[in-house]
């Protein structure tokens, strides 16, 4: 069994779990397989995604395709939000995605997010003690190699406890 809390928790200190997160995580999520996405580094609050410039990425002048970068901005939150509250906890599930996008990204590309304990707080945990479910912003942003600013993404997850949770897994 893939224990990825786990694996998560050893991967921000150890560049050969790291590698065995990319790696499964590239099976766990095989639609995001092709475009070979990789954590960079993962830390408590954040991560940072890596997206190559290959050609299973690009549009067709040669860009990085803007469903690569849409795509690449859910997975960074995603991670984050998992990371920080707990798959068997909390369940997440994307509402809405807005991306605004700046720049061509012409070359290899960063998505960078990062929360903090007093967001996470304010925005999920102490609305939930309220609510049964609560609907979270996280911006997030790529950049090109050269530090140029390729998009802006808006992605709003709803977060609710898997106990309030009606629907049958």
């Amino acid at each position: 069994m893939f224990d990825t809390a786990t694996l998560m928790a050893k991967a921000k200190t150890s560049k050969k779990h790291l590698s065995l997160l990319n790696f499964g995580l590239a099976r766990m999520i095989p639609f995001n397989k092709p475009h070979g996405f990789r954590i960079k580094s993962l830390t408590d609050f954040g991560v940072d995604i890596h997206i190559p410039y290959k050609r299973a990425n690009f549009n067709h002048i040669k860009g990085i395709h803007a469903c690569a970068l849409a795509t690449a901005s859910e997975y960074s939150t995603g991670l984050v939000l998992l990371n920080c509250l707990g798959a068997k906890k909390y369940r997440i599930i994307m509402q809405k995605l807005e991306m605004d996008y700046h720049y061509q990204a012409k070359m290899e590309t960063t998505v960078s997010f990062a929360i903090s304990q007093e967001w996470l707080q304010k925005e999920v945990i102490t609305p939930l003690e309220k609510n049964e479910a609560v609907v979270v912003c996280c911006e997030v942003k790529a950049h090109d190699k050269e530090g140029n600013h390729l998009t802006t993404g808006r992605i709003y997850w709803q977060i609710k406890e898997w106990s309030k949770v009606k629907t049958k897994v």
